[in-house]
């Protein structure tokens, strides 16, 4: 198996807190490489020409084109959930195996950091904390917040994280809970006692909080749109830990200024990685953490066993677990 070319692309976590990468090195010859974030089709061909295997982090983007130029890479695994920077409908007519961390072995820590942004955008857990930095203990009063046991929160999107993100926020903190997923049966939805939202229009009239938990496709790309936020109640609050491209971001600062929207606070942000002058930092009301909702020791451990699980039973021809795409007709590896 030395043969095998496996490498690492813009990873900035696979490995560090396991030996996964010396667990690849028994299969392979491992590479890291970093790339620019939007490289995609023949350059990003060129780049990864040779190597079999790829370790793939949110980018670059591993587009049509890039199937066309690249004839030797055979197998792509997501060191993650989503796959939304690979075309897997590309990678099945090039004969490209597409497979993915499953969605379980991120579940804990994403529901955790959800419900952390939650809190913290409620409560004013960071404003706060800054007021006490700059001695003004006395502004205490304008830090009055809600408690989230009187809340309505809207899940959209109930698969491994949204319906944990539920569980907690019913069982810990009694909440009412409406899931909007047109992809789940209505009667599995009521069987948790939740109320099945028919529409995003439901959702964003009745809703206090928004948690977003939805994958994206061209379908969910600004699902929270200008549509969703002038039918918003009043006062909202949207937490975001799945993709910030889900929600339309001219829109969403339109309606911050307006007052409809009272906070936003996400772990994904449009076109991230963001610098520090982007414009949704301007506002107090938004809280921005750098995509760390998954940045657990558990967390992470079980998306590098994921992973090399993944490499060792495709080297071996076994099933991989995650699978996105299987083509009918699969590459083989050649030198």
């Amino acid at each position: 198996m030395s043969r095998v070319k496996i490498a690492i692309v813009n990873s900035k976590s696979f490995g560090v807190y396991t030996n996964a990468v010396e667990r690849l090195k028994e299969v392979g010859v491992v590479d890291k490489i970093e790339v620019e974030k939007d490289l995609k089709g023949k350059p990003l061909a060129e780049k990864l020409q040779g190597y079999h295997i790829v370790i793939a982090s949110v980018t670059p983007i591993y587009d049509r084109e890039f199937f066309e130029y690249n004839k030797t890479v055979v197998l792509i695994v997501r060191h993650g959930i989503g796959y939304d920077n690979i075309d897997v409908e590309a990678a099945r007519e090039h004969g490209v195996i597409v497979a993915r961390v499953p969605g379980w072995r991120e579940r804990e820590a994403v529901a955790e950091h959800t419900i952390a942004l939650m809190l913290s955008a409620l409560r004013y857990v960071p404003q706060s904390y800054i007021a006490v930095k700059e001695g003004k203990w006395s502004e205490r009063a304008k830090y009055v917040g809600k408690e989230i046991s009187h809340l309505t929160i809207g899940i959209i999107g109930f698969g491994n994280i949204g319906s944990r993100v539920a569980e907690i926020l019913s069982k810990g903190f009694n909440s009412k809970i409406i899931v909007y997923d047109p992809y789940v049966p209505r009667e599995k939805v009521e069987s948790y006692g939740y109320r099945y939202a028919t529409s995003l229009e439901d959702i964003a009239r009745e809703c206090d909080i928004v948690t977003l938990h939805t994958a994206l496709t061209n379908e969910t790309k600004h699902m929270l749109n200008e549509k969703f936020f002038e039918k918003a109640k009043k006062g909202i609050i949207i937490v975001n830990t799945a993709r910030g491209e889900l929600v339309d971001t001219n829109a969403l600062i339109k309606y911050i200024e307006k007052g409809i929207v009272a906070a936003y606070s996400a772990d994904v942000v449009e076109g991230e990685p963001i610098g520090c002058d982007h414009v949704l930092l301007k506002y107090p009301n938004v809280i921005i953490t750098p995509h760390i909702a998954a940045y657990t020791f558990e967390a992470l451990a079980g998306m590098d066993e994921a992973v090399v699980e993944a490499v060792i039973n495709y080297l071996d021809k076994k099933p991989i677990d995650g699978i996105v795409v299987y083509p009918p007709s699969p590459r083989n590896v050649r030198d």
